[in-house]
């Protein structure tokens, strides 16, 4: 077995980043985990985030850990694994951050943490069939992104309908179904799952805890782009 390494420590540029991150495509997720992953670390990690999101951020030098940053922090940049098959198209929708329920959310996109999450991002594909072993899977090219001026009204037009509705109290008008880049959806490990939040008569109730998501339609043109 090879000699585990120390995680990097924070690149100095975004041009460090990329690099760090062009050397890791083509492995595979045991690879990454042989060569930067331990025991401790992975205990120390559990139910953060995912567990490839994870090995990649020590083998890049993410620094945030669990501060409300991003995840490289000194760069203001974001780091978001995304699953896709072998012609690049996503898996599944792309998690960005927890939606408050309880009166905190900013319902203006300008100082929302869901604007701080996506204002740029370095997607890493995740390479594999839906099903397959998650070791087996292999990193994908990197890509260093940040939202044009159409994408970024999509993402404030939906994020401020959506937290108006949250605001409000409007539970009943909420749906995944909102949302032409960014949506809602329940964050939670079971629909038993419950917390306080404000109706529209401002009276506490429970609901499912709730995430915005990126839809596949979105992440998908970003990835198109990139690879052609």
């Amino acid at each position: 077995m090879a000699r585990r390494r120390p995680p990097e420590p924070p690149p100095a540029d975004e041009a460090e980043l990329v690099h760090r991150a062009r050397t890791l495509a083509g492995r595979t997720v045991a690879w990454v985990a042989e060569t930067f992953d331990d025991e401790q670390r992975a205990l120390e990690r559990a139910g953060r985030k995912g567990r490839t999101g994870a090995l990649l951020e020590a083998a890049l030098g993410a620094d945030a850990s669990t501060r409300a940053e991003p995840d490289f922090s000194g760069l203001g940049i974001e780091l978001k694994t995304i699953p896709v098959d072998a012609s690049a198209k996503p898996l599944e929708t792309t998690w960005v951050c927890t939606a408050p329920v309880d009166g905190s959310l900013e319902t203006s996109w300008d100082v929302s943490w869901a604007r701080r999450k996506l204002r740029r991002v370095l997607w890493i594909p995740i390479v594999g069939a839906r099903g397959a072993e998650p070791d087996a899977k292999v990193v994908g090219g990197p890509v260093l992104w940040s939202p044009s001026p159409d994408e970024e009204a999509t993402l404030r037009r939906d994020y401020e309908e959506l937290a108006e509705l949250i605001a409000t109290g409007r539970w009943d008008l909420l749906s995944g179904k909102l949302g032409d880049a960014l949506h809602l959806r329940p964050k939670a490990a079971s629909s038993r799952d419950l917390t306080p939040a404000l109706n529209e008569d401002g009276e506490w109730i429970e609901v499912n805890p709730r995430g915005f998501y990126l839809r596949r339609s979105f992440t998908a043109a970003i990835l198109q782009r990139a690879f052609g």
